[in-house]
């Protein structure tokens, strides 16, 4: 199956990338900036930029990961972070339309799980939730070696659960420092690299957070896989203690026992993601 050319795409906050992925590689790897004040038609030329580039006669299928809301089966992305215009987008038919293969598409947190479950620390589980920590928090599920992401691509948007005087993305994100500390974030992380012992106590509140999170995850859906993804899992070592002190708290000491929660070392895994969606339709 993965001999199959898939080309996988990924909108960043800044850059939309894409990557030819044959045989468990990327092969190529284009990049272009987004015109994110543009319009529908410009965003579009730069994703056409890429594909353009990436493309060949024996393509089998193109994925593409967005930061969005997405109708699935139809194609249609809503609400673009990031990109102010793209409010709906057919985006389906837009690119099947031009490249003539099949075009999948799901939101990035899909699409970072997916890419652990066939390419990184999630191969050969059953089930997995990939947790990507970044400007926000939102969760893949895989379950029975098959994504699960609602009719509505709304399972696993654990960051919007209320929590506390907020939701759970306000405390349990890169978004804590700015939103509780009004630090940024990379500024913490490197005073923690050095010892600091306030953004050391910062990142052991963070834990705390994140611990909660995921205790809500496993009562939920009982996973015994939890891999950590976005810029936040660098700093693991800082909240990991405190993190798993609040993950011993859960009612059930055999779902505690059987947890594993893992970094990820992937490189390019939301292209590889993306990519893999493919894997994933026909499986």
């Amino acid at each position: 199956m993965k001999t199959k050319k898939i080309i996988g795409v990924d909108f960043g906050a800044t850059n939309i990338r894409g990557g030819l992925v044959f045989d468990s590689k990327i092969t190529s790897l284009q990049s272009v900036a987004i015109n994110r004040t543009g319009s529908i038609d410009d965003v579009l030329k730069d994703l056409f930029h890429i594909t353009d580039q990436l493309f060949e006669k024996d393509i089998t299928a193109i994925g593409i990961g967005v930061p969005s809301v997405v109708d699935v089966d139809n194609g249609i992305v809503y609400d673009v972070q990031y990109i102010p215009s793209w409010k709906e987008v057919h985006l389906k038919k837009i690119m099947e339309d031009r490249y003539q293969v099949p075009v999948i598409i799901n939101n990035d947190a899909n699409c970072f799980s997916t890419g652990e479950y066939y390419f990184g620390k999630g191969m050969g589980s059953n089930h997995m939730i990939g947790l990507t920590i970044g400007t926000g928090l939102g969760a893949g599920i895989i379950i029975n070696k098959k994504l699960f992401a609602g009719p509505n691509c709304g399972a696993g948007e654990i960051g919007t659960v209320d929590y506390l005087d907020h939701c759970y993305e306000y405390y349990a994100s890169g978004q804590f420092f700015e939103n509780v500390y009004q630090t940024n974030g990379q500024e913490v992380f490197e005073r923690a690299k050095n010892g600091d012992p306030i953004a050391l106590q910062w990142y052991a509140e963070l834990g705390t957070h994140l611990g909660n999170a995921i205790k809500l995850i496993q009562y939920a859906y009982d996973i015994p896989l939890v891999i950590l993804g976005g810029s936040v899992r660098m700093a693991y070592p800082f909240f990991k203690d405190t993190m798993w002190e609040r993950i011993h708290t859960l009612a059930y000491s055999k779902t505690v026992e059987k947890l594993v929660v893992e970094v990820s070392t992937l490189e390019n895994a939301a292209i590889l993601g993306a990519a893999a969606l493919y894997y994933d339709k026909i499986q």
